[in-house]
């Protein structure tokens, strides 16, 4: 389940990620009234946003939400939410609607509840979804040391008896995060996964090799629920 396409650099990685997102969102679009994209942050995806925000969509019916928060405003130079409204929703993409994880209550405990109700209003499944990967081999903000690692895994659950969003803890501050459970990253047509450089392929040649708590990205490699794609560059 797991197709390995390997790239130079991130410059000519990213139109390629870019126009197999689009290819998925306008298959979606053909058969639904809207389609739905959940997008990591970093600042890798930066340039995959750049290309895919130029595509000829039908914008207007996409719905972009994010797999993964830090806990903090839009105002905050660490928020996923304000680097996609600045790199990704632009231009053509402009038109997409936005649903935000941050939603201002104090803790991200506190908006476990407002956002279950948020994601079952969405086009699901997603269409395409985009992971990255740290080099302590996390994703989405499901990190090794996280003391809400094993729910927000859910192994062997499903999206019926999972919260779409769980808080979490992250490695670096701030700390707080909420992070998309893997059933439903995985409640999607097709996962992305992007990464880059030599760390990170050792990382992922060792997830690759079994599902280990050690790298919670590897129980995302390991299921066979859902093509999982990766984009890799080798600098």
């Amino acid at each position: 389940m797991v197709d390995i396409r390997w790239f130079d650099d991130n410059a000519s990685l990213a139109p390629a990620l870019a126009s197999a997102v689009a290819a998925d969102l306008r298959a979606a679009l053909q058969s639904g009234a809207e389609a739905a994209l959940a997008v990591s942050g970093g600042r890798s995806p930066v340039p995959v946003f750049e290309a895919l925000r130029e595509e000829d969509l039908d914008w207007a019916r996409v719905v972009v939400t994010l797999v993964d928060e830090r806990w903090v405003p839009e105002t905050d130079s660490a928020s996923n939410a304000a680097l996609v409204k600045a790199h990704l929703l632009q231009g053509r993409a402009a038109a997409a609607r936005f649903v935000p994880l941050y939603t201002g209550d104090a803790t991200a405990q506190d908006a476990e509840t407002k956002l279950a109700a948020t994601f079952k209003s969405l086009p699901l499944p997603f269409a395409a979804l985009i992971l990255g990967m740290g080099d302590d081999g996390h994703t989405a903000s499901l990190f090794p040391a996280s003391p809400n690692l094993d729910a927000g895994l859910a192994l062997g659950a499903s999206i019926a008896d999972t919260p779409p969003c769980l808080a979490q803890v992250g490695a670096v501050a701030p700390t707080e995060r909420m992070s998309m459970t893997l059933p439903w990253i995985l409640h999607a047509r097709r996962v992305y996964l992007q990464f880059g450089g030599a760390k990170k392929a050792e990382v992922f040649t060792a997830a690759l090799a079994e599902p280990n708590r050690q790298y919670p990205v590897s129980f995302v490699l390991a299921q066979t629920q859902t093509p999982v794609v990766v984009f890799a560059s080798r600098s």
